[in-house]
């Protein structure tokens, strides 16, 4: 028996929820948290800026739709950007969280994940208004993450609830590259 969205939470209270640094699993921890709403009956839209490759958890997303719906706004491949970010990563990134606006106003989706957001600050593809223009028009009732290295002191402060990862050891260093099912 297949559930039905969970629309009417009682008492539902949203926070705002930050993984922020340079340890691995911050999107781990908000996909875990999107796992966990979706056997709640709660829906999940997570937006991954910067991302364009086609990583596990879209497969994965696929077969627990309607409860969890991912969209990417990354160019395929990898972002590098350095001093000065290219035309087209800003368009994406301004797209993108026009549609995680949408989303999150349409009262589809409990939990709204902003993938990478602070990544995407970082490298001014976005600015700290964008991101807290955002987050002023967050319903009391919906749950946003955001993720990713580099998370402003600003977003920091307004968060309810900041988790850092922070690297202690990490075979990367040895020239493990990303394995499918596991970083990617």
């Amino acid at each position: 028996m297949t559930r039905r969205p969970n629309r009417k939470a009682r008492n539902f209270n949203g926070y705002v929820q930050v993984y922020t640094g340079n340890g691995k699993g911050k999107t781990t921890a908000a996909l875990g948290l999107a796992l966990r709403a979706a056997g709640h009956g709660f829906c999940v839209y997570i937006g991954q800026f910067l991302k364009g490759h086609p990583y596990g958890e879209l497969r994965s997303a696929r077969k627990l739709a309607p409860f969890i719906t991912i969209e990417q706004f990354g160019r395929k491949g990898f972002i590098h950007v350095t001093e000065n970010p290219e035309d087209e990563d800003i368009d994406r990134a301004r797209r993108g969280l026009r549609k995680c606006l949408k989303a999150m106003l349409s009262r589809r989706f409990r939990i709204i994940v902003l993938d990478e957001i602070n990544v995407a600050l970082h490298f001014r593809l976005l600015t700290e208004k964008d991101i807290h223009d955002f987050l002023d028009q967050k319903p009391p009732d919906v749950e946003v993450v955001l993720t990713g290295r580099y998370a402003s002191p600003s977003l920091i402060k307004r968060a309810d609830l900041v988790t850092e990862m922070k690297e202690k050891k990490h075979y990367y260093s040895r020239g493990v590259r990303a394995r499918p099912g596991i970083e990617k």
